[in-house]
Protein backbone atom coordinates (compact mmCIF):
# COMPACT_ATOMS: atom_id res chain seq x y z
CA UNK A 1 0.00 0.00 0.00
CA UNK A 2 2.77 2.38 0.93
CA UNK A 3 4.36 1.40 -2.76
CA UNK A 4 1.37 2.38 -4.67
CA UNK A 5 0.93 5.64 -2.57
CA UNK A 6 4.88 6.61 -3.55
CA UNK A 7 4.11 5.65 -7.08
CA UNK A 8 0.83 7.76 -6.97
CA UNK A 9 2.91 10.72 -5.50
CA UNK A 10 5.64 10.43 -8.19
CA UNK A 11 3.04 10.43 -10.69
CA UNK A 12 1.64 13.93 -9.70
CA UNK A 13 4.77 15.18 -9.02
CA UNK A 14 5.92 14.30 -12.67
CA UNK A 15 2.53 16.05 -14.38
CA UNK A 16 3.30 18.69 -12.11
CA UNK A 17 6.72 19.53 -13.50
CA UNK A 18 5.58 19.16 -16.96
CA UNK A 19 2.73 21.59 -16.40
CA UNK A 20 5.28 24.23 -15.24
CA UNK A 21 6.05 26.95 -17.74
CA UNK A 22 9.85 27.35 -18.61
CA UNK A 23 12.67 27.47 -21.20
CA UNK A 24 12.91 29.44 -23.76
CA UNK A 25 10.62 27.92 -26.72
CA UNK A 26 7.98 28.45 -23.55
CA UNK A 27 8.95 32.53 -23.36
CA UNK A 28 9.00 33.12 -26.93
CA UNK A 29 5.97 31.49 -27.53
CA UNK A 30 4.48 33.66 -24.77
CA UNK A 31 6.45 36.58 -26.15
CA UNK A 32 4.61 36.23 -29.63
CA UNK A 33 1.45 35.96 -28.34
CA UNK A 34 1.68 38.88 -26.46
CA UNK A 35 2.95 40.20 -29.31
CA UNK A 36 0.42 39.54 -31.84
CA UNK A 37 -2.62 40.79 -29.01
CA UNK A 38 -1.12 43.79 -28.98
CA UNK A 39 -0.26 44.35 -32.94
CA UNK A 40 -3.66 43.95 -33.44
CA UNK A 41 -4.64 46.81 -30.78
CA UNK A 42 -2.08 48.83 -32.30
CA UNK A 43 -3.28 48.68 -35.74
CA UNK A 44 -6.83 49.37 -34.36
CA UNK A 45 -5.54 52.59 -32.59
CA UNK A 46 -3.76 53.69 -35.80
CA UNK A 47 -6.68 52.91 -38.16
CA UNK A 48 -9.08 55.32 -35.66
CA UNK A 49 -6.45 57.81 -35.21
CA UNK A 50 -5.84 58.40 -38.99
CA UNK A 51 -9.55 58.62 -39.53
CA UNK A 52 -10.22 60.81 -37.15
CA UNK A 53 -7.23 63.21 -38.28
CA UNK A 54 -8.58 63.54 -41.76
CA UNK A 55 -12.14 63.96 -40.57
CA UNK A 56 -11.23 66.62 -38.06
CA UNK A 57 -11.40 69.23 -40.64
CA UNK A 58 -14.78 68.83 -41.36
CA UNK A 59 -16.07 68.31 -37.92
CA UNK A 60 -14.56 71.07 -36.92
CA UNK A 61 -15.88 73.04 -40.20
CA UNK A 62 -19.79 71.60 -39.73
CA UNK A 63 -19.71 70.42 -36.34
CA UNK A 64 -22.61 68.43 -35.10
CA UNK A 65 -24.69 69.82 -38.34
CA UNK A 66 -22.41 67.93 -40.75
CA UNK A 67 -24.47 64.97 -38.76
CA UNK A 68 -27.81 66.41 -38.97
CA UNK A 69 -27.99 67.99 -42.48
CA UNK A 70 -28.75 66.12 -45.81
CA UNK A 71 -26.70 68.39 -47.70
CA UNK A 72 -24.14 67.41 -49.99
CA UNK A 73 -23.18 70.04 -52.79
CA UNK A 74 -19.28 69.74 -54.09
CA UNK A 75 -19.15 73.33 -56.07
CA UNK A 76 -20.41 74.92 -52.66
CA UNK A 77 -18.95 72.95 -50.10
CA UNK A 78 -21.78 71.71 -48.01
CA UNK A 79 -21.53 68.77 -46.89
CA UNK A 80 -24.35 66.73 -44.58
CA UNK A 81 -24.18 62.97 -43.43
CA UNK A 82 -27.48 62.34 -42.97
CA UNK A 83 -28.86 60.63 -46.23
CA UNK A 84 -25.91 57.89 -45.75
CA UNK A 85 -26.52 57.22 -42.29
CA UNK A 86 -29.84 56.75 -43.16
CA UNK A 87 -29.48 54.83 -45.97
CA UNK A 88 -27.18 52.87 -44.24
CA UNK A 89 -29.10 51.90 -41.48
CA UNK A 90 -32.19 51.48 -43.41
CA UNK A 91 -30.19 48.95 -46.07
CA UNK A 92 -28.91 46.88 -42.72
CA UNK A 93 -32.13 46.56 -41.07
CA UNK A 94 -34.53 45.66 -43.73
CA UNK A 95 -31.07 43.22 -44.79
CA UNK A 96 -31.85 41.85 -40.90
CA UNK A 97 -35.62 41.58 -41.49
CA UNK A 98 -35.68 39.53 -44.71
CA UNK A 99 -32.25 37.54 -43.81
CA UNK A 100 -32.30 36.20 -40.55
CA UNK A 101 -35.91 34.51 -40.69
CA UNK A 102 -34.45 33.19 -43.43
CA UNK A 103 -31.17 31.51 -42.39
CA UNK A 104 -33.03 30.49 -39.29
CA UNK A 105 -35.37 29.13 -41.19
CA UNK A 106 -32.19 27.00 -43.56
CA UNK A 107 -30.20 26.52 -40.17
CA UNK A 108 -33.23 24.24 -38.44
CA UNK A 109 -34.04 22.77 -41.93
CA UNK A 110 -30.52 21.25 -42.22
CA UNK A 111 -30.54 20.28 -38.45
CA UNK A 112 -34.44 18.89 -38.23
CA UNK A 113 -35.68 18.29 -41.15
CA UNK A 114 -33.65 17.36 -44.18
CA UNK A 115 -33.26 14.33 -45.27
CA UNK A 116 -29.35 12.82 -45.24
CA UNK A 117 -28.97 12.28 -48.42
CA UNK A 118 -29.88 15.99 -49.35
CA UNK A 119 -28.26 17.91 -45.72
CA UNK A 120 -24.61 18.08 -47.35
CA UNK A 121 -25.82 19.05 -51.30
CA UNK A 122 -27.88 21.77 -49.45
CA UNK A 123 -25.35 22.86 -47.11
CA UNK A 124 -22.59 23.47 -49.47
CA UNK A 125 -24.92 25.12 -51.91
CA UNK A 126 -25.80 27.53 -48.94
CA UNK A 127 -21.90 27.96 -48.13
CA UNK A 128 -21.14 28.69 -51.76
CA UNK A 129 -23.01 31.95 -51.29
CA UNK A 130 -20.81 33.03 -49.13
CA UNK A 131 -17.87 32.68 -51.51
CA UNK A 132 -18.98 34.81 -54.53
CA UNK A 133 -17.64 38.28 -54.63
CA UNK A 134 -19.84 41.35 -53.48
CA UNK A 135 -18.98 43.01 -57.07
CA UNK A 136 -20.95 40.06 -58.26
CA UNK A 137 -24.10 40.14 -56.27
CA UNK A 138 -23.92 44.10 -57.29
CA UNK A 139 -23.98 43.21 -61.36
CA UNK A 140 -26.48 40.42 -61.19
CA UNK A 141 -28.94 42.69 -58.74
CA UNK A 142 -28.26 45.91 -61.32
CA UNK A 143 -28.97 44.17 -64.66
CA UNK A 144 -30.99 40.97 -63.96
CA UNK A 145 -32.90 41.55 -60.53
CA UNK A 146 -33.62 45.80 -60.69
CA UNK A 147 -35.29 45.17 -63.97
CA UNK A 148 -37.77 42.07 -62.36
CA UNK A 149 -38.26 44.09 -59.56
CA UNK A 150 -39.48 46.88 -61.21
CA UNK A 151 -41.90 45.45 -63.06
CA UNK A 152 -43.49 42.87 -60.89
CA UNK A 153 -43.13 44.56 -57.70
CA UNK A 154 -42.61 48.32 -57.80
CA UNK A 155 -45.30 49.16 -60.16
CA UNK A 156 -48.18 47.06 -59.70
CA UNK A 157 -47.05 47.63 -55.44
CA UNK A 158 -47.35 51.47 -56.43
CA UNK A 159 -50.39 51.97 -58.78
CA UNK A 160 -52.04 49.51 -55.61
CA UNK A 161 -51.16 52.11 -52.77
CA UNK A 162 -51.19 55.16 -54.37
CA UNK A 163 -52.59 58.30 -52.31
CA UNK A 164 -53.06 55.65 -49.56
CA UNK A 165 -52.10 57.39 -46.13
CA UNK A 166 -48.24 55.82 -44.72
CA UNK A 167 -48.46 53.01 -46.99
CA UNK A 168 -48.55 55.19 -50.24
CA UNK A 169 -45.85 56.93 -48.75
CA UNK A 170 -43.64 54.00 -47.77
CA UNK A 171 -44.15 51.97 -50.46
CA UNK A 172 -44.75 54.06 -53.85
CA UNK A 173 -42.03 54.62 -56.34
CA UNK A 174 -41.92 57.84 -58.67
CA UNK A 175 -39.40 56.25 -61.06
CA UNK A 176 -39.51 52.79 -60.86
CA UNK A 177 -36.30 51.85 -62.03
CA UNK A 178 -35.68 48.70 -60.09
CA UNK A 179 -33.15 50.37 -58.08
CA UNK A 180 -33.45 52.15 -54.43
CA UNK A 181 -33.26 51.16 -50.75
CA UNK A 182 -35.30 47.36 -50.64
CA UNK A 183 -33.40 46.69 -53.80
CA UNK A 184 -30.37 47.11 -51.46
CA UNK A 185 -31.79 45.71 -48.36
CA UNK A 186 -32.71 41.98 -50.62
CA UNK A 187 -29.05 42.36 -52.02
CA UNK A 188 -27.82 42.82 -48.67
CA UNK A 189 -29.88 39.83 -47.19
CA UNK A 190 -28.67 37.12 -49.87
CA UNK A 191 -25.14 38.38 -48.95
CA UNK A 192 -25.81 37.61 -45.09
CA UNK A 193 -27.75 34.62 -45.29
CA UNK A 194 -24.90 31.86 -45.53
CA UNK A 195 -22.84 33.36 -42.63
CA UNK A 196 -25.66 33.90 -40.15
CA UNK A 197 -27.36 30.48 -41.40
CA UNK A 198 -23.69 28.42 -41.48
CA UNK A 199 -22.89 29.68 -37.89
CA UNK A 200 -26.62 28.86 -36.55
CA UNK A 201 -26.36 25.35 -38.24
CA UNK A 202 -23.69 24.39 -36.43
CA UNK A 203 -24.00 25.24 -33.36
CA UNK A 204 -27.46 23.65 -33.68
CA UNK A 205 -25.41 20.86 -34.19
CA UNK A 206 -23.30 21.16 -31.23
CA UNK A 207 -26.99 20.80 -28.79
CA UNK A 208 -26.31 17.32 -27.65
CA UNK A 209 -28.72 14.98 -29.09
CA UNK A 210 -29.99 13.78 -25.31
CA UNK A 211 -31.75 16.92 -25.42
CA UNK A 212 -34.01 16.48 -28.29
CA UNK A 213 -35.24 13.07 -27.93
CA UNK A 214 -36.19 13.71 -24.83
CA UNK A 215 -38.36 16.36 -25.97
CA UNK A 216 -39.72 14.41 -28.88
CA UNK A 217 -39.74 11.69 -26.31
CA UNK A 218 -42.69 13.66 -23.95
CA UNK A 219 -44.35 14.73 -27.34
CA UNK A 220 -43.31 17.90 -28.53
CA UNK A 221 -44.01 18.92 -31.80
CA UNK A 222 -41.05 20.18 -33.60
CA UNK A 223 -41.88 23.04 -33.68
CA UNK A 224 -42.01 23.03 -29.52
CA UNK A 225 -38.66 21.26 -29.76
CA UNK A 226 -37.15 23.81 -31.66
CA UNK A 227 -38.96 26.96 -29.60
CA UNK A 228 -38.22 25.93 -26.44
CA UNK A 229 -34.71 23.64 -26.36
CA UNK A 230 -32.58 24.71 -29.83
CA UNK A 231 -32.95 28.09 -29.81
CA UNK A 232 -32.53 28.61 -25.82
CA UNK A 233 -29.56 26.74 -25.87
CA UNK A 234 -27.82 28.19 -28.91
CA UNK A 235 -29.42 31.94 -28.30
CA UNK A 236 -26.11 33.25 -27.68
CA UNK A 237 -24.21 32.28 -30.67
CA UNK A 238 -27.50 32.43 -32.79
CA UNK A 239 -27.60 36.59 -31.77
CA UNK A 240 -23.59 36.05 -32.54
CA UNK A 241 -24.07 35.22 -35.67
CA UNK A 242 -27.14 37.73 -36.45
CA UNK A 243 -24.80 40.48 -35.46
CA UNK A 244 -21.94 39.32 -37.83
CA UNK A 245 -24.35 39.50 -40.34
CA UNK A 246 -25.39 43.09 -39.53
CA UNK A 247 -21.81 43.81 -39.51
CA UNK A 248 -21.61 42.59 -43.07
CA UNK A 249 -24.73 44.71 -44.08
CA UNK A 250 -22.88 47.90 -42.73
CA UNK A 251 -19.79 47.71 -43.92
CA UNK A 252 -21.18 46.20 -47.62
CA UNK A 253 -19.53 48.53 -50.86
CA UNK A 254 -20.11 47.28 -54.21
CA UNK A 255 -23.16 45.43 -54.22
CA UNK A 256 -24.64 48.57 -52.64
CA UNK A 257 -23.46 50.57 -55.12
CA UNK A 258 -24.85 49.06 -57.80
CA UNK A 259 -28.32 48.87 -56.67
CA UNK A 260 -28.56 51.35 -54.63
CA UNK A 261 -29.66 54.69 -57.19
CA UNK A 262 -26.90 56.71 -54.96
CA UNK A 263 -29.31 59.62 -54.82
CA UNK A 264 -28.38 62.19 -52.20
CA UNK A 265 -32.14 62.74 -51.09
CA UNK A 266 -34.10 61.54 -47.89
CA UNK A 267 -37.63 60.17 -49.12
CA UNK A 268 -40.62 58.14 -46.84
CA UNK A 269 -40.26 55.83 -49.60
CA UNK A 270 -38.21 52.52 -49.26
CA UNK A 271 -38.49 51.99 -53.21
CA UNK A 272 -36.94 54.99 -54.00
CA UNK A 273 -32.70 55.64 -54.50
CA UNK A 274 -30.35 56.78 -51.76
CA UNK A 275 -26.87 56.56 -50.60
CA UNK A 276 -24.88 54.75 -47.87
CA UNK A 277 -21.74 55.62 -46.41
CA UNK A 278 -19.76 53.13 -47.69
CA UNK A 279 -21.30 53.67 -51.61
CA UNK A 280 -20.84 57.09 -51.47
CA UNK A 281 -17.27 56.72 -50.31
CA UNK A 282 -16.88 53.98 -52.86
CA UNK A 283 -18.15 56.71 -55.55
CA UNK A 284 -15.99 59.93 -54.62
CA UNK A 285 -12.85 59.25 -52.43
CA UNK A 286 -10.79 58.42 -55.95
CA UNK A 287 -11.66 61.92 -57.53
CA UNK A 288 -11.92 63.86 -53.66
CA UNK A 289 -9.82 66.36 -52.49
CA UNK A 290 -10.19 69.35 -49.62
CA UNK A 291 -12.81 69.18 -47.55
CA UNK A 292 -14.63 66.70 -49.82
CA UNK A 293 -12.06 64.41 -48.85
CA UNK A 294 -12.49 65.24 -45.12
CA UNK A 295 -15.87 64.89 -45.33
CA UNK A 296 -15.40 61.25 -46.55
CA UNK A 297 -13.42 60.71 -44.12
CA UNK A 298 -15.83 61.91 -41.74
CA UNK A 299 -18.59 59.74 -43.08
CA UNK A 300 -15.94 56.22 -42.44
CA UNK A 301 -15.65 57.33 -38.95
CA UNK A 302 -19.29 58.10 -38.39
CA UNK A 303 -19.14 54.30 -39.65
CA UNK A 304 -16.65 52.94 -37.73
CA UNK A 305 -18.62 54.29 -34.38
CA UNK A 306 -22.10 52.47 -35.55
CA UNK A 307 -20.19 49.14 -35.97
CA UNK A 308 -18.40 49.86 -32.78
CA UNK A 309 -22.04 50.87 -31.20
CA UNK A 310 -23.15 47.94 -32.90
CA UNK A 311 -20.41 45.31 -30.98
CA UNK A 312 -21.61 47.11 -27.55
CA UNK A 313 -25.50 45.97 -28.31
CA UNK A 314 -24.15 42.43 -28.94
CA UNK A 315 -22.39 42.07 -25.69
CA UNK A 316 -25.40 43.14 -24.15
CA UNK A 317 -27.78 40.73 -25.95
CA UNK A 318 -24.78 37.56 -25.26
CA UNK A 319 -24.76 38.95 -21.48
CA UNK A 320 -28.47 38.71 -21.22
CA UNK A 321 -28.75 35.64 -22.87
CA UNK A 322 -25.95 33.87 -21.21
CA UNK A 323 -28.41 35.17 -17.85
CA UNK A 324 -31.30 33.48 -18.87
Amino acid sequence: MAALTDQIALTRDRASARKKPGGLGDSLFRAASYGAALLVLFVLAGILASIAYGAWPAFNEFGFGFITSSAWNIGQEQYGALVAIVGTLASAVIALLIGVPLSLGIAVYLTQLCPGWARKPVSMTIELLASVPSIIYGMWGLFVFAPLFARFVQVPVSNLVEGMPIVGTLFYARVPSGVGILTAGIILAIMIVPFVASITRDMLDQIPTVLRESAYGIGCTTWEVVRHVLVPQASVSIIGAIMLGLGRALGETMAVTFVIGNANRLSGSVFDPGSTIASRIANEFNEADGLQLNSLMALGCILFVITFFVLIIARILTRRAKVA
